[in-house]
């Protein structure tokens, strides 16, 4: 049986990071955020990772419409964001890899998540913050420490959420 194109190529991306993301190699606990690349808003407006990074501690996701494991997560980072509101702020960033500005908002529609959502088109900032792949969740603390990294769908959020506050 052939597979659809779009399923062979998130296997294709999954078998590339796999070892990386068993390993949580990524973005070290500790370290700083780094200064991020390009980002968009929705609508296509000039956006950046370092206007929420200092300002208060943030939660972010790297994320696409077509992961499991974030759909998965979702309502945990749901409950955060409703628990922690006014506390801590949750920015998803919206890969680009197989993946449309239009079909993040056709997503969105029916499915809303938690904070601001942004859009990585060129992949940059992705590149900068060594995403493993979709579903990595950094959490900043108010001053821009890494306090957590994360991925996929089992994470224990709530602990890193008590030590970026």
């Amino acid at each position: 049986m052939m597979l659809p194109i779009r399923q062979l190529a998130v296997l294709a991306l999954l078998a590339a990071v796999a070892p990386r993301a068993q390993a949580q190699d990524a973005l070290k606990v500790g370290a700083m955020a780094p200064a991020t690349a390009p980002l968009e808003t929705l609508d296509g407006k000039p956006a950046d990772v370092s206007s929420y990074v200092g300002k208060g501690p943030v939660v972010i996701e790297f994320w696409a419409a077509w992961c499991g494991n974030c759909r998965a997560l979702a309502p945990q980072l749901a409950a955060a964001s409703k628990r922690h509101a006014g506390k801590i702020k949750f920015l998803t960033i919206a890969v680009s890899f197989n993946e449309t500005v239009d079909v993040v908002k056709k997503h969105l529609a029916t499915h809303p998540l938690a904070g601001d959502v942004l859009y990585d088109r060129s992949g940059e900032a992705s590149e900068k913050f060594d995403a493993p792949g979709t579903s990595y969740v950094v959490i900043l603390d108010k001053k821009g420490k890494v306090v957590y990294t994360g991925i996929g769908a089992e994470q224990k959020l709530a602990d890193a959420i008590r030590k970026a506050l």
